[in-house]
């Protein structure tokens, strides 16, 4: 009997590391990587603002926060929850994580650039510390 006992505890031990860990030695709360700064500037640094990418939600798409201050290089924009990267590696934002606002494309260098729509030309290029509102 205390055997068996040792043996489900075992299990259930077990079971709970697996839980946490996926088997690569990375655990599920690692999965959930803090949000990722980026400032977004609009044609050549006449305007600017903070965009924050968030915990991903499903294989290419995450929380995504636009401060309100964004609306003035692309109207609309600030309406965006969601952050989608194709396999190309284009990224969208979104309102309800399908329809794009606004695409962008990996830029020369670090970063990105809009290609749709077309005007204003908008730049995207990641802070590492900076949160919308900043």
């Amino acid at each position: 009997m205390k055997a068996l006992s040792a043996l489900i505890a075992a299990t259930a031990l077990f079971g709970g590391v697996q839980l946490f860990h996926d088997g690569s030695g990375e655990s599920a709360a690692d999965e959930v990587t803090p949000s990722s700064g980026y400032r977004l500037v609009a044609n050549g640094d006449e305007a600017d603002c903070a965009v924050s990418r968030g915990a991903a939600i499903s294989d290419g798409l995450s929380l995504l926060t636009v401060a309100p201050t964004c609306r003035r290089l692309l109207p609309g924009i600030e309406r965006a929850k969601f952050w989608r990267e194709k396999q190309d590696g284009t990224v969208a934002f979104s309102a309800n994580g399908v329809d794009p606002i606004v695409t962008f494309a990996v830029a020369d260098g670090d970063g990105y650039e809009s290609y749709a729509p077309a005007t204003p030309l908008l730049s995207l290029a990641a802070t590492g510390d900076l949160r919308p509102g900043d």
